[in-house]
């Protein structure tokens, strides 16, 4: 059973004014749609929600034609760039806003958490404030009498329970906010980006609850976040928006992929790794790096190319004892491998004052995962000093390493290796 369903919705605003702002064209839109029975003539014009550039119309589409739906029980992520329009889907779901065009049909009660003290008056206590939000969705106070100390012990404000909610910090509110969202029983809850407001140890607590909420009562939940890992754990489902529109819908693991593929740099905009360079050393210089005779900061790799020859040219004013670390990564910032042989077989260069160059064969595994790779990339004396870092400097795809007449492994669903047989 669909609890969800978004049909052609879209949401358009006005930039910088209240209705059309003229007399004459709100007349005219009062006219077109009231009297002549039309669709509001200003829904015509308008721009996609692109905020980096500037638009020739001041109307502009934050939603426009999303279409998807939610089945009863499933969790979905919603994910893309700040802007895309995810915190506007949330407000047309929750009816703090209503959609320009399209409907939403939803199936069951609705709690929602968008910003911190959403729902709460700020002159009225904690527990006063949980009633109020009870009496919202519907419940009694004896139904919510029944779930109070759950929430308080759940929110861990006990002691401030009875104090007035505009004397709260913004972690006790999203606590109190979660927990009360979370326990008063709604058949659909929606949370945004809020919960990165609260410590981590309410973050594991809350993502658990969500959890439990879904599989262990058939709810469903919409979860928004910029924590690729967090979505990963929680969701099944994922929608990735894109300036206003519906980029992609499938599995929490393609749609995290496809995010993350699309946030890449293009080849039109690469850069050198020494571009990704910081936190250099004064008497140090790195004139060019290289991986596999590139010095930019993307490039890919076909089956049987299994090996990266990495090489840092420069200049020290001072002797180092030194070795390369490299260390790839899932485009969400996972660590899956690193090379540090500096480390856990003490082999270092000794270098001298003046030019330098120095190089590594890495030997990658021998059933690498087909994906999207990132690179960070050092120079260090292992357990000492780093001598410059260059973070995320090189994007490498992968197509996957296997034997002959067979086929790679995925890296979203089956890991970064393959094991063999002995």
């Amino acid at each position: 059973m669909k609890a969800i369903e978004f049909c052609h919705v879209g949401k358009q605003y006005r930039l910088g004014l209240v209705s059309t702002g003229t007399f004459s064209h709100d007349l005219n839109r009062w006219w077109t749609m009231n009297v002549r029975g039309k669709e509001d003539p200003y829904l015509k014009i308008g721009d996609t929600n692109v905020r980096s550039k500037k638009g020739e119309s001041d109307f502009v589409w934050a939603l426009k034609d999303i279409n998807f739906s939610v089945e009863q029980g499933d969790v979905v992520g919603i994910i893309g760039k700040n802007g895309a329009g995810k915190s506007t889907l949330l407000k047309l779901l929750s009816r703090v806003t209503a959609p320009t065009i399209g409907e939403i049909n939803v199936c069951g009660r609705i709690a929602s958490l968008l910003e911190v003290g959403t729902g709460f008056h700020p002159e009225m206590t904690g527990r006063e404030n949980i009633y109020m939000n009870g009496a919202i969705m519907g419940m009694t106070k004896a139904e919510v009498t029944r779930k109070l100390d759950e929430i308080i012990d759940f929110s861990g404000c006990e002691r401030y329970i009875d104090t007035p909610v505009k004397r709260y910090s913004s972690g006790m509110k999203v606590r109190l906010g979660f927990a009360v969202a979370a326990h008063l029983e709604p058949e659909i809850l929606v949370v945004d980006e809020v919960l990165a407001v609260g410590d981590a140890e309410f973050q594991k607590k809350a993502i658990g609850k969500m959890q439990d909420v879904s599989k262990g009562q058939g709810r469903t939940v919409l979860f928004v976040s910029h924590n690729m890992a967090a979505v990963r754990s929680l969701c099944q489902k994922g929608v990735v928006l894109s300036d206003g529109m519906t980029d992609f819908v499938g599995t929490i693991d393609e749609a995290v992929n496809h995010y993350m593929e699309s946030s890449t740099p293009q080849a039109e905009e690469q850069k050198l790794m020494t571009d990704y360079i910081t936190n250099c050393k004064s008497f140090l210089k790195i004139n060019e790096i290289q991986i596999n005779n590139t010095p930019y900061n993307s490039t890919s790799l076909a089956q049987g190319q299994e090996v990266l020859d990495v090489l840092i040219k420069g200049k020290t004013q001072e002797p180092m004892k030194c070795d390369i670390k490299l260390i790839i990564k899932k485009l969400d910032g996972t660590p899956m491998a690193c090379f540090m042989e500096g480390r856990y077989k003490g082999h270092l260069y000794d270098i001298l004052s003046g030019e330098f160059a120095i190089s590594r064969h890495i030997r990658l595994p021998k059933y690498m995962a087909d994906g999207v790779y990132t690179i960070d990339m050092f120079l260090c004396e292992p357990n000492r000093q780093h001598f410059f870092q260059a973070p995320n400097c090189q994007t490498i795809r992968i197509e996957g390493f296997y034997d002959q007449y067979a086929h790679p492994i995925k890296l979203a669903k089956e890991g970064f290796i393959g094991l063999k047989s002995v």
